[in-house]
């Protein structure tokens, strides 16, 4: 497998991929270049410069993950790659230090004026009523954005003596409490604040929250701070307001368009403090997001699942530990369920009992999902893809918890409506191996080893042995048999585990028989 490292990717994470496969390291790669080259390759390793349009993922035709070596993931058509399948990956933690100090030395540098004085010092003048600051201590800090690099922010400010208003749609008062920070809207923030720090994700929603309308309701001398994405503040309206006397100053590290424009008004306005995009610029943060980004990519392209995706439900190296065990079962429950139905699925319900609740589960109900489409669709589906696959094809999904279990530690159910009948399939661990320990109402224990037969039939003499006898005239052998009993009186359930593909001229066979209710092939092997 081929790997494209562009954008200057870190030597370490690099010589991590190399152990094993082969790395073009192509730095400042034009957009021509990377459309004409990326069908040649399954993995691509970015920072910001390179824009991985839907053009450029429509072109790469063995594309199987694309790695951010930093947070934001702006410059990469996300829904264009969640459609093909392809798994996007970022680093949120490699360079949250790096960003976080970063943010406290702009915050510093724009109070105390030290750009501006350092430069005249430099210059031969010796001026020090020109560059009078202000003090951090006692100051309000309105913080936009309470993830790892703002909550930092928070607590490195209150080192400094700050009172901190914070401003998250998820952040609750719990966690504010432990942090030691108060929760308020954004116009409590405006209305307060001596300082505003922007941690914000660059979307539709947050593209331009902070303009001339909002500036002009913030608190008189306010300074601001950008170290998150650009955009997020309106450049021009920044500029006329510090001009103007509503903004006493700010301190900008990204920018809309970067390299910022040689006549851009920022670059004319006095207590505008300006780096080039430099937040994760250490040493320590380029080496931490290319080997987080490559150990993502490794475990992508040995197909295991993904920490780090950003279109893909998310999963903790903690919750991974706990639900790893279950991914196969899940999957093979969802083959064996969507196997069971009869027509178009209108309705994936997935059902948690036992210890397995107390994680999020949101990844093994993916898990559920790619191993009921997969068998019946011609396109690949896999982690990224199936949740919006299913949408797509109408069908509601549905994930309940239920804390209580009365015979295994946890148990998974999943139920698969079609055509207004719904299929039922259970399934659990013993040790380490999955088990399936039910299949609508019949109680079975079956090893999901490659391929399955379920075949409900009448309990009666001979139609177990009559079955056997096809499956031996066929060339097929049977390595395993369950035998499940139901509370109906007389219906038995017959699974087979056998090492091949069951013709259709012998599933018809099997069908044919008097006494069979049914006759069902799981192939696990599609999954």
């Amino acid at each position: 497998m081929k790997i494209l490292a562009a954008d200057g990717i870190s030597p370490r994470g690099i010589e991590l991929l190399k152990k094993k496969y082969e790395v073009d390291v192509k730095d400042k790669l034009s957009a021509e270049e990377l459309l004409d080259i990326i069908p040649a390759y399954d993995a691509l390793m970015v920072r910001s410069a390179s824009k991985v349009t839907a053009e450029v993922i429509e072109r790469a035709k063995n594309l199987k993950i694309i790695g951010r070596a930093g947070v934001g993931v702006d410059n990469i058509d996300i829904p264009a790659a969640t459609a093909k399948g392809i798994i996007v990956i970022n680093s949120p933690g490699g360079n949250t230090i790096a960003a976080t100090e970063h943010t406290m030395a702009m915050m510093l540098s724009m109070a105390r004026n030290i750009p501006a004085a350092d430069a005249t010092v430099h210059a031969g003048v010796w001026d020090r009523k020109a560059f009078v600051g202000v003090e951090l201590r006692g100051k309000t800090l309105g913080v936009i954005g309470m993830g790892r690099i703002g909550s930092g922010v928070a607590k490195r400010a209150l080192a400094f003596d700050m009172n901190i208003i914070a401003y998250d749609p998820y952040i609750n008062e719990e966690r504010a409490k432990a942090i030691g920070v108060t929760v308020g809207t954004l116009d409590d923030i405006f209305a307060a604040a001596d300082f505003i720090t922007v941690h914000m994700p660059l979307t539709k929603e947050t593209r331009g929250m902070i303009s001339m309308p909002e500036l002009r309701r913030m608190k008189k001398g306010v300074r601001l701070i950008n170290c998150a994405r650009g955009g997020i503040i309106n450049e021009m309206d920044l500029a006329a307001a510090v001009k103007e006397g509503i903004v006493a100053g700010a301190a900008i590290d990204v920018f809309e368009n970067e390299p910022l424009a040689a006549d851009h008004p920022l670059r004319s306005v006095p207590g505008i403090v300006l780096t080039p995009h430099l937040g994760a610029s250490t040493v320590e943060a380029q080496i931490g997001v290319s080997v987080d980004v490559s150990e993502g990519i490794r475990a992508a392209l040995r197909g295991e699942p993904v920490t780090a995706a950003v279109n893909m439900a998310p999963v903790s190296k903690e919750v991974m530990r706990v639900i790893r065990p279950y991914i196969t079962l899940a999957e093979q429950l969802g083959c064996t369920a969507g196997a069971l139905a009869d027509g178009p699925v209108s309705h994936v319900e997935v059902l948690y009992n036992g210890e397995i609740t107390e994680v999020n589960t949101s990844f093994l109900t993916t898990a559920v999902l790619k191993g009921m489409l997969n068998p019946i669709l011609e396109s690949e589906i896999n982690y990224v893809n199936a949740p919006s696959v299913a949408k797509s094809r109408g069908i509601k999904v549905t994930e309940i918890k239920e804390k209580e279990t009365s015979h295994y530690s946890t148990l998974i159910t999943v139920r698969v409506t079609a055509a207004g009948k719904t299929s039922e399939v259970q399934g659990t661990l013993f040790g380490t191996e999955g088990r399936i320990v039910r299949i609508n109402r019949f109680r079975v224990d079956v090893d999901p080893h490659a391929r399955i037969l379920i075949c409900p039939h009448i309990n009666r003499p001979g139609v177990i042995g009559t079955i056997g006898s096809i499956m031996g005239e066929a060339g097929i052998n049977i390595s395993g048999m369950q035998v499940g009993k139901s509370d109906r009186e007389g219906t038995n359930i017959m699974v087979l585990t056998i090492d091949h593909d069951i013709p259709d001229e012998t599933l018809a066979r099997v069908l044919a028989l008097d006494g069979i209710f049914d006759a069902k092939l799981v192939n696990f092997e599609t999954v």
